[in-house]
């Protein structure tokens, strides 16, 4: 399975508890409560999913629309 951005968005709700609704593409994913931690889990799953991209990326920007952006312009997803 693909990696996208709606998977992405649903990982993130399921570790930080919320609904993956309640997370918009230019919403501070710190402040929705996605610390480092919870951060380097979500690297790891989403690489197993396909994703080639490092843990400083996602460190670089704070949100799923800007990650999403980069994955794309960089050509990162299987």
């Amino acid at each position: 399975m693909a990696l996208t951005l709606e998977q992405m968005r649903a990982d993130i709700a399921r570790m930080i508890h919320l609904d993956p609704d309640e997370i918009g593409d230019d919403d501070s994913l710190p402040d929705l409560g996605l610390d480092s931690l919870r951060l380097m889990r979500l690297a790891v799953i989403w690489e197993e999913a396909g994703l080639r991209a490092d843990f400083s990326m996602f460190a670089e920007s704070t949100t799923l629309g800007e990650w999403w952006a980069e994955i794309e312009a960089r050509g990162l997803v299987n």
